[in-house]
């Protein structure tokens, strides 16, 4: 099912506004969720987050790379939380070390996103993964529901992705 262009929009709004998501992750075989700060590298359609080693979830993410972010737009005052927009992205978690192909471009992008972070870049206890994506589920609101593979994530993350209709 092709995503409609007001939808396709109200994802990239989404997706531009906020900062902040779930993640997802396993621990010890059990699903477990914290809050992390991401960004998104367009080109590859992954995400980027910039974590502490001593934080359960990057042992986790180390351990069992399978994880989900889920982004949800903001509560409004008398919304109904069920017809929120949100994103759920599945994926696997890769470390993103200094020396990785992929590490300017996923830094100056966390940065862009989260300038007030550069002092974490020089904690040795932090460091970058990717969350590679395998699927994307975007739900705009009642009966507006899209899975998107890997490809057409990227697609839609791609600046001409609006132009050409996608």
């Amino acid at each position: 099912m092709s995503i409609p262009d007001a939808d396709l929009h109200l994802l990239q709004r989404l997706l531009q506004a906020q900062r902040l998501a779930a993640l997802a992750t396993l621990h010890r075989g059990e699903p477990a969720a914290s809050m992390v700060p991401f960004a998104l590298l367009p080109a590859c359609g992954s995400a980027v987050i910039h974590v502490s080693r001593l934080a359960t979830h990057s042992k986790d993410m180390q351990e069992q790379p399978a994880v989900a972010l889920l982004v949800q737009a903001e509560a409004q005052e008398g919304d109904n939380p069920l017809a929120r927009p949100r994103l759920s992205l599945k994926g696997r978690a890769l470390p993103c070390p200094p020396d990785s192909p992929r590490y300017a471009a996923a830094r100056a992008a966390y940065l862009e996103r989260l300038p007030e972070a550069l002092e974490l870049f020089s904690f040795p206890d932090f460091s970058l993964f990717l969350i590679e994506p395998q699927s994307a589920r975007f739900v705009a609101g009642f009966g507006r529901a899209y899975s998107l593979t890997a490809e057409r994530w990227r697609a839609v993350l791609a600046p001409t992705a609006s132009a050409a209709g996608n």
